[in-house]
């Protein structure tokens, strides 16, 4: 709802584009370094409890941009929700938490696919209120008015959720890998460590997030160096094809931003209604999220070149309709990696961690795209599907000799 129309506020309070865009990219940042923390304290405190903290301090941060009335106070009012909007991601942990593994990537996209309809119809409600007298100050608290109503909801509702890890339990990490099939004897080493401390006086919350944190650190980069690397090049893959969509299409086939825009429109319903295919199709792939997200992988490729070399508005119409699935297919198979991986109890960490690969990816592909762009207006599609071709290979390189280790360890209902 408020996302669409944050530029158009910022210039109304005076700001040049330079200072909307340090803004901007302030928010960026700091979703960059509080995703992981945040996440990691969930694991500590629990799922519950840290979502309705963060619901209710994203709220906050609403309410203080709708009585924002210049810049220091806009800048204030996105502190909060740069910190502390990771509910999204703290959402699906909380879901990995109370659902077997076998149905966890149908779940997940289930729940991509109603996020996904609060984007298509967040912009629609949120222009339309725009539109009234001081419509940005209303629609600001309208926002804070669902956060409060998403905090009640989780305060009201019952929730099995899994307990949260203590430094007598360590971070419960599972020492099976999906990718590669190499020895796990940083894992084992990280077990033996936190039963060194299993004696010792339980820690204070923050304590525990740190010794969390860098057990973490130790299973990313021996471990899951491969999943996260291919999170990144397939996430900045996708957003080259986006950064200069509507740019390109006006001036390859003199299509109006409009038109385009009604595009980008229909491809956001698809994503959504690909959520509610996944079920059919992780059954098709006997629920074997690794092949499932090679071949998506390989598809997003194809299409992105398609795309690239389309001679034709309906070529053009053929790649972004495939792509919308192909990608959502992708993020629900990626995520339901790292939780396999990770396990259960380190879901938030998981999770958060991903986040900050993607808000790299964020940074990277605007930089790339605007390279890519001097060259040719196909060029940053282009160099999306040779990133894309990078980690299919990586992929490839990596998978294990058998699924048995996989399958032979989904939760039991």
């Amino acid at each position: 709802m408020v996302v669409p129309v944050l530029s158009l506020h910022v210039k109304s309070l005076g700001a040049s584009p330079t200072v909307a865009g340090i803004v901007g990219s302030s928010y960026g940042v700091l979703q960059l370094f509080s995703s992981t923390f945040v996440g990691c304290w969930s694991d500590v405190v629990g799922k519950r409890s840290s979502l309705l903290t963060c619901i209710l301090l994203s709220a906050l941060g609403y309410l203080l941009l709708g009585a924002a009335t210049n810049m220091f106070l806009f800048v204030l009012a996105r502190v909060p929700a740069g910190i502390f909007k990771h509910t999204l991601s703290i959402s699906r942990a909380l879901l990995s938490d109370v659902v077997p593994e076998k149905e966890r990537p149908l779940v997940i996209g289930h729940f991509n696919t109603a996020s996904g309809v609060g984007f298509i119809l967040g912009p629609v409600v949120g222009g339309y209120l725009t539109e009234l007298e001081d419509g940005f100050y209303l629609t600001a608290f309208v926002c804070f008015l669902v956060f409060i109503l998403n905090a009640g909801l989780v305060w009201f509702f019952p929730w099995r959720e899994a307990k949260p890890g203590s430094t007598d339990k360590g971070l419960p990490l599972r020492k099976t890998h999906v990718l590669l099939g190499r020895s796990h004897d940083a894992v084992q080493e990280a077990a033996t460590n936190r039963g060194a401390r299993a004696s010792k006086k339980a820690a204070r919350p923050w304590v525990e997030v740190g010794l969390a944190l860098r057990n973490m650190k130790n299973l990313l980069f021996s471990e899951m160096w491969d999943i996260f690397l291919v999170r990144l090049l397939m996430a900045v893959a996708v957003m080259l094809y986006y950064s200069n969509f509507v740019l390109a299409l006006e001036e390859r086939f003199g299509v109006r931003p409009k038109v385009t825009g009604y595009l980008i429109s229909y491809s956001s319903m698809l994503g959504a209604v690909a959520g509610l295919a996944l079920g059919p199709i992780l059954r098709l792939y006997k629920h074997n999220s690794q092949v499932l997200l090679l071949h998506s992988s390989m598809l997003t490729c194809a299409l992105l070149l398609l795309y690239s070399l389309a001679p034709t508005m309906g070529a053009v119409v053929l790649s972004s309709t495939l792509l919308s699935f192909s990608t959502a297919i992708g993020r629900t198979c990626i995520t339901d990696l790292q939780l396999t991986v990770g396990g259960a109890q380190a879901s938030g960490t998981l999770i958060g961690v991903g986040q900050s690969v993607t808000a790299v990816g964020r940074i990277i592909a605007p930089l790339l795209s605007g390279v890519a762009q001097e060259v040719s207006p196909c060029g940053p599609p282009s160099l999306g599907a040779a990133l894309a071709l990078v980690a299919i290979f990586i992929m490839s390189l990596n998978r294990p000799h058998s699924r048995g280790d996989r399958n032979g360890k989904l939760k039991s209902e």
